[in-house]
C-alpha cells in the first residue's frame, strides 16, 4: 500500500514539476529556461550547475542540523556523550574538505564559463565558427526611444526589427544616443549594457527558426515599456531575401537624417522602418559625438502632457 502511494507521489510530483517547468518557459519573465540560441543555452547550463551545487552544500547542511536537533535533543539520551574527546579527523576532512572540492568545482566552471559566454570573444561561438561561413555584423544604435540595427556588410539599417540567419555567428557592436540602456534577447542572448558615448560588445548564434521577443531591460524613461523589438531567426535564404527587400526601400539614412531619428519618439506603434543606404561610419561618429556632449534632450511637452504629445507625435508621422 505505501508503495503504491509513494509511486502516485513521485507520478503526481514528476507530472507538476513538468507542467511549472513548461508554464516556465512559455511564459515572458521566464524565457530563459527556453533557451534557443547557443549563448543563451550555455548560460542556463553553467546557471543550473551553480544552483545544483550550492543547493547541494544548502541541502545537505539543513539536514544535518536537523539530524543533529534530534539526536542530541537533550533529555532524548540518543547520543553518546564522551568527556574526554576533543578532536577529530573525520570531522576535520569532512568540514574543510567539502567546501573545498565545491569551491574548486564552482570556481573551475565559473572561469570555464567566463570565457565560453565572454559577450566580447565568446568561445562558445568562436571554436567552431570557420566550418559555419562568413558571420553577420550588426551595429546597434539605441536612442530614446527606438532600436537601430545598422547591418554594415549590406550598408542599410532597420529601425525596430532584428532579422538574423540561423547557423550564422553575429556580432553585435552596441552604443547609445542618451541614456544607459539594456540591450537583452533572452532566449538568445544574456543582457549587456548599451552606454552612450561607449562601445560594448556581444554576440549570438541559433540554430532555430522563430521569433523571439527583445527588450530593453534597463528602465531609461517614459517609453521604455515599448522599446521592445521582435528578433526574426530565418533560414539563409530568406535572410538573403530580407535583404533585397530592405534594399529596395526608398528610404536612406545620412547623418543628418540620423539626427532627426535620434530625437525622443515613444514607439507606442512598434513601427519598423527601413533603410535601404546608410552612410558609412555612422556608429563611430556617434560615438565619438556623445563623448564630446552631443545631446538629444527631451521636450518639456513629453513630461508635462505625455498623452498630448504621443498624439502630436503621431499625427506628425515621423521616420
Amino acid at each position: 500500500m505505501f508503495k503504491k502511494q509513494a509511486k502516485r507521489l513521485a507520478l503526481w510530483g514528476g507530472g507538476t514539476l513538468a507542467a511549472v517547468w513548461a508554464g516556465l518557459a512559455n511564459a515572458g519573465i521566464f524565457w530563459i529556461f527556453d533557451p534557443k540560441g547557443t549563448m543563451a543555452d550555455t548560460n542556463l547550463h553553467y546557471m543550473i550547475i551553480d544552483v545544483v551545487i550550492m543547493g547541494a552544500i544548502v541541502g545537505i547542511t539543513a539536514l544535518l542540523v536537523i539530524w543533529f536537533m534530534w539526536k542530541y535533543s537533550k533529555g532524548k539520551n540518543r547520543g553518546k556523550y564522551d568527556a574526554h574527546w576533543s578532536h577529530s579527523n573525520t570531522l576535520e576532512v569532512l568540514v574543510w574538505g567539502i567546501p573545498i572540492i565545491a569551491v574548486g568545482f564552482l570556481a573551475y566552471f565559473a572561469v570555464k564559463g567566463t570565457f565560453e559566454i565572454n559577450p566580447y570573444n565568446p568561445t562558445v561561438i568562436t571554436k567552431h565558427m570557420a566550418p559555419k561561413g562568413d558571420p553577420v555584423h550588426v551595429d546597434v544604435i539605441a536612442t530614446d526611444w527606438q532600436w537601430l540595427f545598422i547591418y554594415p556588410q549590406y550598408h542599410m539599417a532597420v529601425a525596430n526589427e532584428l532579422v538574423l540567419p540561423v547557423h550564422t555567428p553575429v556580432f553585435f557592436r552596441l552604443t547609445s544616443t542618451a541614456v544607459t540602456s539594456g540591450f537583452f534577447i533572452p532566449q538568445l542572448v544574456g543582457m549587456i549594457d548599451v552606454m552612450p558615448g561607449m562601445r560594448t560588445k556581444n554576440a549570438l548564434e541559433s540554430d532555430r527558426i522563430g521569433v523571439y521577443q527583445g527588450i530593453a531591460s534597463d528602465y531609461a524613461g517614459a517609453g521604455t515599456s515599448w522599446m521592445t523589438f521582435p528578433t526574426k531567426m530565418v533560414s539563409k535564404e530568406d535572410f538573403q531575401n530580407w535583404v533585397s527587400k530592405v534594399q529596395t526601400s526608398p528610404k536612406t539614412m545620412t547623418y543628418a537624417s540620423f539626427n532627426r531619428f535620434a530625437e525622443p519618439y515613444i514607439n507606442v506603434n512598434h513601427r519598423v522602418v527601413y533603410f535601404s543606404n546608410v552612410e558609412s561610419g555612422i556608429f563611430d561618429h556617434l560615438m565619438m559625438e556623445v563623448m564630446h556632449g552631443k545631446t538629444w534632450p527631451l521636450p518639456p511637452a513629453m513630461t508635462e502632457n505625455m498623452v498630448a504629445y504621443m498624439q502630436k507625435q503621431a499625427a506628425e508621422h515621423r521616420d
